[in-house]
């Protein structure tokens, strides 16, 4: 079983990143967390998540498809934060629902580095499930 922790991040594609550092940096209060310019990443601090921002016509953007406009596709991936489970039980459970799912990478999120997967839910939005590292007592 499957236990949600909250939300880790969200990925939103852009064609105008300073617009958007704008919006989520100077309007809503995020701050800049950590940039890969060389992926067309930035990724801002909101509380306990982050709001990851990646240019379209970046090595990242490109793997989204087309630009984002009123009736495409905006948003990359959301990632929960899932309670401590063993790969291997939660590729298990996934498999026992017919849920398609990648490999295990290390990835940076809102509690830093740490393993997670990829799956896809019924309308093709892709979920990435990432569980959780209690800070006070290291990755569990």
């Amino acid at each position: 079983m499957i236990e949600i922790k909250g939300l880790d991040h969200i990925v939103l594609r852009t064609r105008d990143l300073n617009a958007m550092l704008h919006f989520y940096q100077t309007i809503l209060g995020c701050p800049i967390e950590r940039r890969l310019e060389e992926l067309g990443l930035t990724q801002l601090r909101a509380g306990s998540a982050l709001i990851d921002i990646v240019t379209v016509d970046s090595e990242l953007g490109r793997l989204g498809g087309e630009a984002p406009t009123q009736n495409g596709r905006n948003m990359d991936h959301f990632c929960l934060q899932i309670a401590p489970i063993e790969e291997t039980e939660l590729n298990q459970h996934l498999a026992s629902y017919n849920v398609a799912y990648g490999e295990f990478t290390e990835r940076y999120g809102a509690q830093g580095f740490g393993r997670s997967i990829y799956v896809q839910d019924p309308e093709g939005n892709v979920v990435e499930l990432k569980p959780f590292i209690d800070t006070n007592k290291g990755a569990i």
